[in-house]
């Protein structure tokens, strides 16, 4: 065999989600009646992939999630309140709940939305920890304070992240983090996966970047010409996964531009750990000469208190240059506001986007879909 070293890796060509979408089937390596679960992607490009899971992989991925949480500091007997989607083929809801029984941890599966019932439960059951988007983080404090509810006495210690960024590239809080801070004191974990690499980088209590677990996936960082790229630098991350038994995949490109940390975490694991996502390669945004990701702009909107909720809507115009419409709905009602967000954006990201109020019973059908796992705020028309 040619492939002795993980250099080898390199003379086998790389896998993309639109070869698994145009060839699904094939890429299934167990027959049928061996498949106990099926999952699809999230889709958040192009139509969803399917997953089928054998037994072996689902006991992979409860040990996968076992060590993440276990990273965060979740220990057997601590309640977690999983306030995410279980069913509608969703792996990552399924995942918690395989790791957290592996752990010893008792789970309350609460699903994703309704902030009246989580404090229900969260008085109920006392979590110490909660998985969640982090945005509805704020929902949930929003509908406390409107209905009296002492929810900085509740026995909740920390967060896990999902679906959406809570730190800046040096590891500082990003505006969302610290709005949650703000009103409500806690620790908030990052965690990074994705239904392909059936594999989580979750931060440790030092909270500089998700751990690598090496025994279940390798990691390649590359630049647009398919080299690795520098220490230091940013590239697309391409995994090749280990142990997984229906679907394994050989140098899949995730198409998530990332930035490896590899010097010693003082937690102790001297794995390599995975910063923000820095955004989505077929997401970039060629705006008047400037390369732009959402998460940058999601960063400007998060700054803003008067915004109920946005949706970022990138299309081409009639001589097919990218155009930028900010939909938002605001509590607002000076006419200042929306100027004040345009210079804002001039004033980070030197680009000044269309912006367009829309009244809240209407943008949040789209933005809060309930057929999405998480708030839709970026749609791509190009």
């Amino acid at each position: 065999s040619e492939i002795q070293t993980l250099e080898d890796l390199q003379k086998i060509p790389t896998t993309t989600k639109n070869d698994i979408q145009q060839n699904n089937d094939d890429f299934f390596c167990v027959s049928q009646n061996q498949i106990v679960d099926y999952s699809t992607t999230s889709g958040t490009l192009g139509d969803p992939v399917t997953f089928g899971l054998s037994d072996s992989d689902l006991e992979r991925l409860a040990y996968n999630e076992a060590i993440s949480f276990a990273c965060a500091g979740i220990q057997k007997g601590d309640v977690v309140q999983m306030i995410t989607t279980i069913d509608k083929r969703f792996m990552a809801g399924l995942a918690y709940f395989l790791g957290l029984r592996r752990m010893g941890a008792s789970v309350i599966r609460m699903g994703p939305g309704i902030p009246e019932l989580q404090w229900d439960s969260i008085f109920r059951y006392k979590p110490k920890y909660l998985i969640t988007v982090p945005s509805f983080l704020l929902k949930m404090i929003d509908y406390a304070e409107k209905h009296g509810i002492d929810y900085k006495n509740s026995r909740v210690y920390g967060a896990v992240c999902i679906g959406e960024s809570i730190k800046n590239q040096d590891f500082t809080d990003n505006i969302l983090s610290q709005k949650i801070k703000e009103k409500w004191n806690l620790q908030l974990f990052s965690t990074y996966a994705s239904t392909e690499m059936s594999t989580a980088f979750t931060e440790c209590e030092f909270q500089i970047g998700g751990h690598q677990h090496p025994e279940l996936i390798i990691t390649e960082i590359l630049d647009d010409e398919g080299n690795p790229v520098k220490d230091g630098e940013s590239g697309e991350l391409t995994i090749t996964t280990l142990g997984v038994e229906a679907l394994p995949l050989l140098r899949f490109k995730t198409g998530d531009l990332v930035k490896a940390h590899y010097e010693p975490c003082e937690c102790g694991r001297n794995t390599m750990r995975l910063g923000p996502v820095v955004g989505r390669k077929q997401q970039m945004i060629k705006y008047k000469g400037t390369t732009l990701y959402p998460p940058a702009m999601n960063d400007i909107l998060n700054d803003f208190n008067g915004i109920l909720c946005y949706q970022i809507v990138i299309q081409s115009n009639e001589i097919g240059l990218d155009e930028i419409i900010i939909r938002l709905s605001t509590e607002r009602q000076d006419e200042s506001f929306e100027g004040e967000v345009r210079d804002h954006f001039r004033a980070k990201l030197r680009v000044s986007p269309k912006i367009e109020i829309v009244d809240f019973d209407i943008l949040s059908k789209t933005v809060f879909n309930p057929n999405s796992r998480k708030p839709i705020n970026f749609v791509d028309l190009r």
